[in-house]
C-alpha cells in the first residue's frame, strides 16, 4: 500500500502545485466516468487529488472506496474530505482510523453542509460544530495527518461579514491547519485581497486558489449561487452569447481559466486546484495550454 506524502511538504516545491478534485460517483456510469477521467489525467501528473464527502456523510463509504482506487490504481496522492455533519466524536475517530489504515496522509477538514432537505447545520449531540473543532480533534488524536481547510475569498455564505469569516479561518489555522484551499472565484482580485487580509492576520500557511472551468452560463450561475461567488460581467456576457453552443461555451471557460491561472501564478500563488466535476476534457485542454506556455511542468 502506498503511503501518501504530506501536501504541506508538496507545497514547499518551487514549481507550481497542480491538483484536482473528484467526487464519489452515485451510479455505474458515474463510476466509469471517474475512472476514465482519472486515467486521462494521470498522464499530466497532478501533485495530488482530493475526493469529496457528501452532506451528512452520505458518501462516506464511496469516498473511502474511490479514494483508495485513485491511490492504488493510479498512484495519486489522495486527500479525502471529512466533515462534522452527522458524526459523533467516536464515529469520527473510527473514520479517521480507517483513513489512516488506508494509507492516506492528508485530509480536507470541513464543517460540511446540512443533509439534503435541511437548511441549517445541526451538530451531532456528541459531535463537533465547526471545522476548527475538527482540526483540533484530528491534531490531538491523529497528529500524523496533514490538514487542509477551506477559505472563502468572497466570504462564506453564512458569515455575517468577511472579517467574521476571517476570524474563523484564523482559528482553524491556529488549531493546526497546514494549508488553505479557496472556494471558486472568477475575479482574481478577490483572491489577492483575501491573501493580503490573511497575511495581515498572521495567517502564514499556503493559500491555494480553487478554480472552476466555466462550461456554461447556467452552470456558472448555479455554482456561484451555492457559494455566493460573483460572476464578472465580461464572463457572464461571453457565456450568455454562446449559451446554445456547448463547445463554444467550454472554450470561453478554458480561456477564462487560463488567464486566471496565468495571472495567479505570475503573482505568486503556490499553484492551483481545479474543480473538474469528474470531467477530463476541459481540464486536459487547460493543463496542456499551461504546459505549452511554460506556466506548468509535468
Amino acid at each position: 500500500m502506498k503511503q501518501t506524502n504530506a501536501i504541506a511538504d508538496i507545497l514547499k516545491s518551487p514549481k507550481p502545485v497542480f491538483s484536482v478534485e473528484f467526487y464519489p460517483p452515485k451510479t455505474e456510469s458515474g463510476a466509469r466516468q471517474i475512472l476514465k477521467t482519472a486515467k486521462q489525467l494521470k498522464a499530466f501528473d497532478p501533485d495530488f487529488v482530493s475526493i469529496t464527502y457528501g452532506a451528512g456523510g452520505s458518501t462516506r463509504e464511496r469516498t473511502l472506496e474511490y479514494g483508495e482506487l485513485l491511490q492504488d490504481l493510479f498512484e495519486f496522492e489522495v486527500m479525502p474530505h471529512l466533515t462534522c455533519v452527522g458524526h459523533s466524536k467516536d464515529e469520527l475517530g473510527r473514520i479517521l482510523a480507517r483513513f489512516d489504515q488506508a494509507g492516506f496522509r492528508n485530509i480536507m477538514t470541513l464543517r460540511g453542509d446540512p443533509p439534503k432537505g435541511e437548511t441549517t447545520f445541526k451538530p451531532h449531540p456528541d459531535g463537533l460544530r465547526y471545522a476548527g473543532e475538527l482540526v483540533k480533534f484530528i491534531k490531538e488524536n491523529f497528529p500524523q495527518f496533514c490538514l487542509g481547510v477551506a477559505g472563502y475569498p468572497e466570504k462564506h455564505p453564512e458569515a455575517t461579514s468577511l472579517d467574521y469569516d476571517l476570524d474563523n479561518l484564523q482559528q482553524k489555522v491556529a488549531q493546526g491547519a497546514d494549508f488553505i484551499t479557496t472556494q471558486l472565484f472568477f475575479d482574481n482580485q478577490h483572491y489577492f485581497d483575501f491573501v493580503e487580509a490573511c497575511r495581515s492576520r498572521s495567517i502564514e500557511v499556503p493559500i491555494v486558489p480553487g478554480v472552476l472551468i466555466a462550461l456554461s452560463h447556467e452552470q456558472v450561475k448555479k455554482f456561484c449561487s451555492f457559494c455566493d461567488s460573483s460572476i464578472p460581467t465580461e464572463l457572464e456576457s461571453q457565456l450568455a452569447a454562446v449559451q446554445d453552443d456547448a463547445e463554444a461555451a467550454q472554450q470561453v471557460g478554458i480561456d477564462w481559466a487560463y488567464r486566471q491561472i496565468s495571472e495567479l501564478l505570475e503573482r505568486g500563488a503556490p499553484g492551483f486546484h481545479l474543480y473538474i466535476l469528474n470531467r477530463a476534457d476541459s481540464a486536459i485542454d487547460l493543463v496542456k495550454r499551461l504546459h505549452d506556455n511554460a506556466q506548468l511542468k509535468f
